[in-house]
């Protein structure tokens, strides 16, 4: 007869959602830093698969690409700015709430992440396969804005009005993380340069979201 408490212990445990997240990020982090150091033509997944100290066979499980690796890192700028225009509070201005409460990659220990984040946007500008993953990420995003800004006008999310305006909320959003990116070359991430940073995007979004209800337009 069969030892079925043998035959269960048999084979990995599964792994969670929040275990894979865990390690795509730290995927990520390797990607960037071997990216920024050699460039991405001279980096082969086979690096950053053993910079990472993972297989080959798991990193292309996660990522159908090398340079889809820097989705995690760039998905942490933008997941930022969900949360934060999420808890966006009724009748509260959005200048007002995003001078408060936002923060480029909340959770992290030190400037590392923001750092490699930041780092990816200057390469977006010189490499087009990194370029294109970040385009793509900041499209499904935009999903986001247009249920916000639904919920805040009492409109529907394919009503023209709010599409444009959730089109203009990403765009402000990438121009201003291009502006921090540049900023930020060579001298690192200051306070001055965060609060700049903080007050350009309310600013700029105020503009663009100054005819909903709630909003400041100064």
């Amino acid at each position: 007869m069969a030892d079925s408490g043998r035959t269960s212990r048999r084979g990995r445990p599964p792994v969670s959602e929040e275990q894979r997240g865990r390690q795509r990020l730290d995927i990520s982090r390797h990607a960037v830093r071997l990216f920024a150091a050699q460039g991405v033509a001279a980096t082969s997944g086979e690096q950053i698969a053993r910079a990472a100290g993972v297989s080959e066979r798991t990193l292309w499980r996660y990522f159908p690409t090398k340079e889809s690796c820097v989705e995690p890192l760039l998905a942490k700028m933008l997941d930022a700015f969900r949360t934060v225009l999420h808890a966006w509070p009724p009748g509260a201005g959005l200048m007002e709430h995003l001078r408060a409460a936002y923060q480029p990659v909340p959770g992290s220990s030190s400037g590392g992440d923001v750092e490699a984040v930041l780092a990816v946007i200057r390469m977006t500008h010189d490499e087009p396969a990194l370029r294109a993953a970040y385009l793509v990420l900041r499209e499904r995003a935009e999903e986001t804005f247009t249920e916000v800004l639904a919920a805040r006008t009492g409109l529907p999310p394919e009503a023209f009005e709010v599409r444009v305006q959730a089109a203009a909320m990403n765009a402000v959003l990438k121009v201003a993380a291009d502006e921090f990116a540049r900023e930020t070359a060579g001298r690192g991430i200051t306070p001055e340069v965060l609060n700049a940073h903080r007050e350009q995007l309310a600013h700029a979004l105020g503009l663009v979201t100054r005819r909903l209800s709630g909003t400041d337009g100064d």
